[in-house]
């Protein structure tokens, strides 16, 4: 029977994870190594800017031991969604940091570079060719939105990562990858089959999240022709068949089918079996190969500028009349910036009142209550930063400064806690792709660079 031992470090790179986790699981002597690098959950703003939504210092400490356990073991390090978003920067800056940690800590290893932001000229040629299919309720995708877009990245599948390591790699970096992607591609090369190969990929996406108590941690899997073992190294933690099935359900629209580039794993005859305390024993699982391939793209477009404050109040008074308040509040500050030459077109604002309703809005359906304190995160978006900083001072000051009955305070109405109390947020991206495409194989969109470090 095929067996391969996977040690999944974290459920992103640079959340962090115990050392002596690590060290736990490099004595069970596993074959890979890795850690997810990025996601969408954190929004579109990181693939537009091309940053990441996580501390450098952190990463480079993850990064840094893995590299190292790696080396020592003489086994592959892989790294899914580089940089947070899988972007071209992204994948570049975490290849530059790999670069960093080799020269400081006397490292040496073939690495290999996956590529995943499509050029637009074939993005286009497979929009004309009716290749592209929209996901959720999105239009179908056209050449302006191509065009406007700040990024667009495609996810790929375990193929371009298991030829990386065909051809040598022992460290990989990919751009934007399917979660479980990075976990599959070395299964698949051990001769596992694809549906315990997946549901693996799966667990080991997030590190120790099937397990309890959850917090960024290692989870060591050992994979086999017809199951798995879910199993945390450091002794704190246990995998229980709740834990594991609940972390199944995770991400998923369906809860039983999870739709993949290449296939459908279904789940809905899996069973959770404990072999110890600490270790769940999975199986039943089967995979539906797709008809046809497909790729899923994402991408983001500039939509305007943003500034934000934050503020509250404990005027008791004016709690008492808090939404006819802000009714007047939107028409002082439209009156004022038209008397500035800021036409309200070129702008939006949006105030939450966290202790009301500032977590769901609209949708809040707990019934009203009167608090003694309620915060204000007061949000514009416009054109240009210029004019959202000038909309934000406006609402700010009248927010602040304007009359309502019964007012006792001749000061202020709001406690600022910053001085400045104006923040401009820059660029302000949207997610604008949500797409199915049809490449002309697995490889085609991911082209991938070979180097010595």
């Amino acid at each position: 029977m095929n067996e391969i031992r996977m040690l999944s470090t974290s459920g992103i790179l640079g959340y962090g994870y115990a050392e002596d986790s690590l060290r736990r699981g490099m004595a069970r002597e596993p074959h890979i190594i890795g850690a997810d690098g990025g996601s969408t959950d954190p929004g579109p703003h990181y693939l537009g800017a091309g940053t990441s939504f996580c501390n450098r210092m952190a990463v480079k400490r993850d990064l840094k031991l893995m590299l190292q356990a790696a080396v020592a073991a003489r086994i592959p390090c892989i790294i899914g969604t580089a940089g947070g978003a899988g972007g071209e920067p992204h994948l570049q800056d975490t290849a530059a940091l790999v670069r960093e940690i080799a020269r400081e800590e006397g490292l040496s290893f073939p690495m290999a570079l996956i590529h995943a932001e499509p050029d637009r000229a074939t993005l286009h040629r497979m929009r004309e060719g009716g290749r592209t299919k929209p996901l959720a309720s999105l239009p179908e995708l056209d050449a302006a939105t191509i065009d406007r877009a700040e990024r667009i990245v495609a996810m790929m599948g375990p193929e371009p990562i298991a030829r990386a390591l065909d051809e040598g790699a022992q460290v990989i970096l990919c751009g934007r990858s399917s979660d479980p992607a990075q976990w599959v591609a070395p299964a698949l090369r051990a001769g596992i089959p694809p549906a315990p190969a997946w549901y693996a990929g799966k667990m080991l996406e997030c590190g120790a999240e099937p397990a309890v108590p959850k917090e960024p941690d290692c989870l060591l899997v050992t994979l086999r022709d017809d199951h798995l073992v879910c199993e945390p190294p450091n002794p704190i933690r246990r995998c229980t068949p709740l834990s594991v099935a609940n972390f199944a359900l995770h991400e998923n629209a369906s809860p039983i089918h999870h739709l993949e580039p290449g296939g459908m794993l279904d789940t809905e005859h899996v069973r959770f079996d404990p072999v110890s305390d600490r270790a769940v024993r999975v199986s039943g699982m089967t995979w539906t190969p797709a008809d046809t391939y497909t790729v899923k793209l994402e991408g983001v477009e500039r939509a305007g500028y943003r500034a934000i404050t934050l503020c509250g109040t404990r005027d008791p008074v004016l709690i008492g009349q808090m939404d006819d308040y802000l009714v007047g509040h939107r028409e002082r500050v439209v009156m004022k910036t038209t008397a500035i030459g800021i036409p309200g077109a070129a702008w939006q604002m949006k105030v939450r009142v966290y202790g009301q309703d500032g977590v769901m809005g609209a949708w809040e359906r707990a019934p009203r209550n009167t608090p003694h304190e309620l915060g204000f995160v007061v949000e514009v978006l416009a054109d240009s930063q210029e004019i959202a900083d000038g909309v934000l001072a406006v609402a700010r000051t009248s927010l602040l400064h304007a009359d309502f009955p019964g007012r006792l305070c001749r000061e202020g109405n709001m406690a600022f806690p910053f001085s400045p109390s104006d923040i401009p947020l820059g660029p302000l991206y949207r997610f604008s792709v949500f797409h199915l495409c049809v490449p002309d194989d697995p490889y085609a969109l991911f082209p991938i660079e070979h180097e010595r470090v």
